[in-house]
């Protein structure tokens, strides 16, 4: 078991290159289960829910190889086989097995699934459906049950924007008989990456990236190469490390327009970023001023960058405002960072942060991913050394971030904790 190190107040300069999007990346591994012939996804970030969502299909009979950031998947000789447990209870995203399983063998036999806590985060939109198109859906013991003598196609309306239920609802539909319409979709650039994917297998799918998409039914899908889009949330937060301790920082292989509301917050802030086709130019040379932010479903602000944007307007003059609509519990962090010196209070669903402050080292704890980053960004900021735990969140989703860092200029490194170490960890 590992910690981090970081010894702040390093600045940042220089050039990072930003992986595949882990967002994408937990939907179209699951996707490949349609298939009936081999699939090829090429730019996989080198993560641990990759690693995990790879064993989950080799369970149930599929063979996967890997060649670097690529992956190929062969689905030929893949079985219904229950996943009550285990690996599933891993990461949020294994439930995409169950709509790539429904649509391919009309049953399955998920686990509840795990990942980082955020409160509740229902799969009810999931559920329904699912329902919607002909599938008996019950929980027993703990594990969800789908069963179908056939799929057929439905007008489904989603009560909330969910990304996983348009998801899940897109998988299961797209061998179903007939037309199937999704009406209040979400939008984000990784529904239109698997969606991608799919089209390029064979299925029939209009709409994606509004809120109504359209899918006809295709009897079958076939094998394909597909290359993941880049991952907005891990360049998203190296946009907000750059603008915290950056002096100028070159982000590359990444899509500005998925990220127009955080660099609109940026430059609220008196942030320099400018942008190229694949690239963003961060630089900091004046005072930070504070913002609200508020988090929305795409285009808005991502509810994954909440945490990170954070420990920036610790550094901002005067109060900035986040408030959360989408994750209201996504709030582990706080504590932390107040362990760092930061002023920070929670009022009703809202943070509101003072500063600037100059925030010290300390030991401290990610409970979830996107606390990791945030905790990371603090400590970079910090007066001394911060040690972090909780890594397994961390490698859940940035790849390589070590170092990536480090090439930037941050002094930044792991050590083994010793076994005094692990057991006060465990206690926090």
């Amino acid at each position: 078991m590992q910690k981090l190190l970081i010894e702040g107040g390093h600045d940042l300069n220089g050039q990072v290159r930003i992986s595949g999007a882990k967002n994408s990346a937990v939907a179209l591994l699951p996707a490949a289960i349609l298939a009936d012939s081999a699939v090829t996804i090429e730019g996989l970030p080198e993560i641990s829910d990759v690693d995990t969502l790879g064993d989950l299909l080799e369970e149930i009979g599929g063979s996967v190889s890997r060649d670097g950031q690529d992956i190929t998947i062969h689905p030929e000789k893949m079985m219904a086989m229950p996943l009550p447990n285990g690996k599933v209870k891993k990461l949020r995203a294994s439930y995409y097995f169950m709509g790539a399983m429904l649509g391919k063998f009309n049953k399955a036999v998920i686990g509840l699934p795990g990942g980082c806590f955020l409160g509740p985060r229902p799969i009810d939109q999931h559920i329904k459906g699912f329902e919607a198109l002909g599938a008996e859906v019950t929980n027993e013991q703990g594990a969800i049950y789908l069963r179908a003598n056939e799929l057929r196609g439905a007008r489904i309306y989603l009560d909330v924007v969910s990304v996983g239920a348009t998801i899940n609802i897109m998988l299961a539909a797209v061998k179903a008989k007939g037309r199937t319409t999704i009406e209040n979709a979400a939008k984000e650039p990784e529904i239109i990456d698997v969606a991608t994917l799919l089209t390029n297998m064979g299925a029939k799918i209009k709409g994606v990236g509004t809120d109504v998409i359209r899918i006809d039914g295709v009897p079958s899908l076939h094998g394909c190469r597909h290359t993941i889009i880049p991952d907005r949330i891990e360049a998203g937060t190296y946009a907000i490390a750059a603008a915290a301790k950056g002096k100028e920082v070159i982000i590359d292989n990444v899509i500005p327009q998925h990220l127009e509301s955080l660099i609109a917050k940026l430059r609220e802030m008196d942030v320099t970023v400018e942008e190229s086709d694949e690239q963003l130019y961060i630089a900091r040379n004046r005072p930070l001023k504070s913002v609200d932010i508020k988090t929305l479903v795409y285009p808005g602000f991502p509810t994954d960058l909440q945490q990170p944007f954070t420990s920036l307007l610790t550094q901002a003059s005067h109060s900035g405002v986040i408030t959360d609509t989408i994750y209201s519990a996504r709030l582990k962090h706080i504590d932390e960072l107040r362990r760092m010196n930061a002023v920070i209070k929670v009022e009703g669903g809202s943070v509101i942060v003072s500063g600037p402050v100059q925030l010290e080292g300390a030991k401290v704890k990610a409970s979830d991913l996107r606390a990791g980053a945030s905790l990371i960004i603090a400590g970079l900021l910090a007066d001394g050394v911060t040690e972090i735990t909780g890594l397994d969140h961390i490698d859940r989703g940035y790849e390589k971030l070590t170092e990536k860092l480090s090439t930037l200029g941050a002094k930044i490194w792991r050590e083994e904790m010793t076994d005094v170490e692990i057991m006060q960890d465990q206690n926090m």
